[in-house]
């Protein structure tokens, strides 16, 4: 095997499939805290936590320990043979902090992907119906099923239809999505949405015909855009009268990310399914599907499974994940860093050499985004700035990471997320925002 960084790098770009994108062309050797280090020795702060999966930060002691521990007692307990002692501890730290008390009945699986296809499973068989509506921008995974709902980018389907029949989409209230201005008031926005929900439901699939209503309370991939509490609502209030149910994907925002254990929360909505993954266990491969006993005791066994569903390492690491979130006080942590974090941009889009570019600073907690200008938007779109520099949030990205920082773009905009550990200190976060200050002001000059 090859060991010089440049020749790993080497071997990897010739035997990884193609297929897979990658931020940079080196090898990950170690992660501790909100560090990773390369191969080639560079240590860097890492504001990507992994896409939001590492939410307390690279190698928390204590999960790591909970998951070595489990590893010489037992590693795989199939769950269509037996249940097993994480996967029923899980479910007990689990309870008490679901966004609604009738959130009573589990099924884990590895990923979010994996989580949504057997959400939409189960919303087929439990209605009886087959037709899910879905949200322009959302991101619900690559698998064919989580493909369909899946309406953030075409770079995840492009070349593999046919996909799954009976996927249906309405915009989300994000004022891209309806072609309107940044400054169009979110009653509005919501307004536009929901009558586009009642024509889709009177236009292309019945409601007879409509299993489920699937929506990110915050887009990931869509570009960091948190969903009025009045459109939430809405959902509700559509599915009570017409029978559907209302999957809820926190697969990005869950765990605390936006200062809540779930975004939902902020809302009060209900969810009939809500899919949870990424930060449930720090890193281990595990997500979960959670809904109401009446409504999974329709299920038939059997319909559900899966050779490393619920695996006992990943639960006994998410086992402890929830501990540390209410041993180490992790939701205070992301309430004072998100108003720091919040105050730097501002500050940014406040500056007068670089403000004019910044077109929005949204978010919750510590899920938040900055939006650049464009000119390369449709002519037809509001953000449209003929006089901003090209590609502004990959070379934003870019600069960043040559100064020590990982960070990441979303959406079909020039859009970079900020996902810091949650536990994140000050002086990193500090840090961060400093490089992040920097890179922009040096991109905007050079045009």
């Amino acid at each position: 095997m090859t060991t010089s960084a440049d020749s790993l790098v080497a071997f990897g770009q010739q035997h990884v499939t193609r297929g897979l994108g990658r931020l940079t062309e080196a090898v990950m050797t170690k992660g501790e805290g909100s560090y990773v280090t390369f191969e080639d020795g560079r240590r860097m702060l890492d504001f990507s936590c992994g896409i939001g999966v590492t939410n307390l930060g690279h190698c928390h002691p204590k999960v790591s320990k909970a998951a070595a521990d489990q590893c010489v007692n037992i590693v795989h307990a199939q769950c269509s043979i037996s249940f097993h002692g994480p996967y029923l501890r899980l479910i007990e730290k689990l309870l008490p902090i679901m966004p609604d008390p009738s959130l009573d009945s589990f099924f884990f699986w590895n990923s979010g992907s994996e989580a949504i296809e057997a959400s939409l499973k189960m919303a087929r068989q439990i209605t009886g119906r087959q037709n899910i509506i879905a949200m322009q921008g959302g991101y619900h995974g690559r698998t064919f099923g989580a493909m369909a709902v899946t309406k953030s980018k075409t770079v995840y389907s492009e070349g593999f239809f046919p996909l799954m029949p009976g996927a249906f989409a309405i915009p989300f209230p994000y004022w891209h999505q309806l072609g309107l201005s940044i400054n169009t008031s979110e009653e509005e926005l919501v307004r536009l949405s929901l009558y586009q929900l009642d024509l889709v439901l009177k236009q292309q699939t019945a409601p007879r015909d409509t299993a489920a209503i699937i929506v990110e309370p915050v887009l990931g991939e869509g570009g960091y855009v948190p969903a009025p509490a009045s459109f939430l609502k809405g959902l509700r209030a559509v599915c009570d009268k017409h029978g559907i149910l209302l999957i809820v994907d926190e697969v990005q925002s869950g765990f605390g990310r936006t200062g809540k254990y779930f975004n939902v929360e902020y809302s009060g909505v209900r969810p009939d399914i809500l899919i949870i993954a990424k930060g449930l266990a720090n890193g281990f491969p595990l997500s979960g599907v959670v809904s109401r006993k009446e409504l999974t005791d329709k299920l038939v066994p059997g319909s559900m499974g899966g050779t490393y569903a619920g695996n006992a390492v990943s639960c006994a690491a998410a086992v402890a994940v929830a501990n540390a979130f209410r041993e180490e006080k992790v939701l205070d942590n992301v309430s004072a860093r998100s108003s720091e974090l919040l105050t730097s941009l501002k500050s940014l889009r406040d500056d007068p050499e670089v403000g004019s570019m910044v077109v929005d600073i949204r978010g919750q907690g510590l899920m938040v985004a900055v939006e650049f200008a464009s000119p390369l938007y449709s002519p037809t779109d509001p953000a449209l700035v003929p006089s901003a520099p090209k590609n502004l949030a990959s070379r934003v990205a870019k600069r960043c990471m040559e100064k020590g920082l990982l960070i990441l773009t979303t959406s079909l905009y020039e859009v970079i997320r900020f996902i810091p550990p949650l536990n994140i200190s000050q002086g990193d976060l500090q840090k961060g925002c400093q490089i992040f200050a920097e890179s922009v002001k040096e991109v905007v000059r050079e045009g």
